[in-house]
């Protein structure tokens, strides 16, 4: 169990937009350094007060060699250091928990998480190889190759889906009713201005060269206006499959931002000081072999163990759902209600930009937490390898005890 704080309101999120769109001419690393400075301005935090980072990042960009050290360089804070972390779409957590760790281990008393990625305009790998037919190399296609094959499970993500479905008798329409349901939950929040509690909107979006705006969003874009009626003209992506494109998410660009820091810290950076945002436990897990979708569940068990809870004392859930499939086998597994899970949408509606989706669920988690006086939290999502992270957090508010 950890003693390590997120201050109340020192985390922040672009909207996500989908790929190839109002984003995909940003530098993903250079665009989270701009928004990362300017959010901590705004909250009127001094890159002084941070002694270590922590970047997460899963798609190759120029110059990404130099990773959390040029970001925090470019942001103006050029004494501090930190490793810069690939987990594919568990980045986020396990950034979350590498900086606990060192503010816990007091090798540091303010870590800066930063998780950013475009998937838009992925990179195309050359791979020399002098022993190749004629001295070629192998060449890869980033992200489009790694969405169609797991080289170790020999399947495409989908299919890890179908497996878990099929595994657990999960029905397209059982599909679709959890899409429609996260739909509308995504809908009222954005209707009552949720994610205004840590999104800075409308969000002006900056040319390639950070100097100017070149657009603007009011939202997130890309989200799909989704309806029964809609679904049901859907049909299976795989032969003889459940999975429709209306049951999965979709790529995405954007990046999201947190502070952690001790207790003693968390207070004096809080934009509400009687608000207090404990990060308890974190656990991670991995589901037999092509099946992905079903390895939140003992990662979500593993994070609870170590925070000292069980899931009965948990108030909200939130998750990392690139299928329907994944939430249905949650719910069922550990007992809890979908209606409780993603209050406020899901990477399943906004899209799915790889390393920054996890924060941007476990800010709405804390949010969500704050909305309701307070609570315990679940954050647990799967990621590539049919592998899973998880973490626990706790929201008190003094103002209501």
């Amino acid at each position: 169990m950890l003693d390590t704080y997120v201050p109340y309101g020192a985390y922040w999120s672009t909207p996500f937009a989908r790929w190839q769109g109002a984003l995909a001419h940003l530098h993903s690393l250079e665009f989270a350094a701009n928004v990362a400075a300017t959010e901590l301005e705004k909250r009127a935090i001094p890159s002084a007060e941070i002694d270590f980072g922590v970047l997460g990042t899963t798609v190759p960009q120029p110059h990404c060699f130099y990773g959390l050290p040029w970001v925090m360089g470019m942001m103006g804070a050029s004494a501090v250091g930190g490793p810069t972390i690939n987990q594919a779409c568990a980045t986020s957590a396990r950034c979350l928990q590498t900086a606990a760790q060192e503010v816990a281990l007091d090798q540091a008393s303010c870590a800066l998480v930063v998780a950013a990625d475009r998937t838009s305009n992925g990179p195309h790998l050359y791979y020399p190889d002098p022993s190749g037919f004629g001295g070629s190399g192998q060449t890869e296609t980033w992200v489009l190759e790694n969405f169609q094959c797991d080289p170790f499970a020999g399947v495409a993500m989908v299919e890890t889906a179908e497996n878990v479905a099929r595994k657990y008798g999960v029905s397209t329409a059982e599909q679709h009713d959890v899409t429609l349901l996260r739909f509308g939950q995504y809908a009222q929040a954005r209707a009552g201005a949720f994610q205004k509690r840590y999104m800075t909107l409308p969000f002006a979006v900056p040319d390639a060269r950070l100097r100017r705006t070149q657009s603007e969003l009011s939202a997130d874009e890309g989200v799909f206006e989704t309806s029964a009626e809609k679904l049901a003209q859907l049909r299976p992506v795989l032969p003889d499959g459940t999975v429709t494109s209306g049951g999965q998410t979709h790529p995405a660009d954007g990046n999201a931002g947190m502070l952690v820091t001790t207790q003693a810290r968390a207070r004096d950076l809080a934009s509400v000081p009687e608000i207090e945002v404990k990060l308890s436990g974190f656990g991670q897990a991995r589901a037999e072999k092509a099946f992905m979708p079903e390895a939140p569940v003992p990662a979500a068990r593993r994070a609870l163990h170590d925070a000292g809870t069980n899931m009965r004392d948990v108030a909200l859930v939130t998750t990392h759902n690139p299928f329907a499939v994944n939430d249905v086998v949650f719910a069922r597994e550990l007992d809890f209600p979908l209606e409780r899970m993603n209050a406020h949408g899901c990477s399943l509606i906004w899209g799915h930009p790889q390393g920054p989706t996890g924060l941007r669920s476990v800010i709405e988690l804390i949010e969500g937490l704050a909305e309701r006086g307070g609570g315990i939290g679940l954050f647990s999502g799967c990621a590539a390898g049919d592998t899973a992270m998880a973490l626990v957090v706790e929201v008190t508010d003094a103002r209501r005890t």
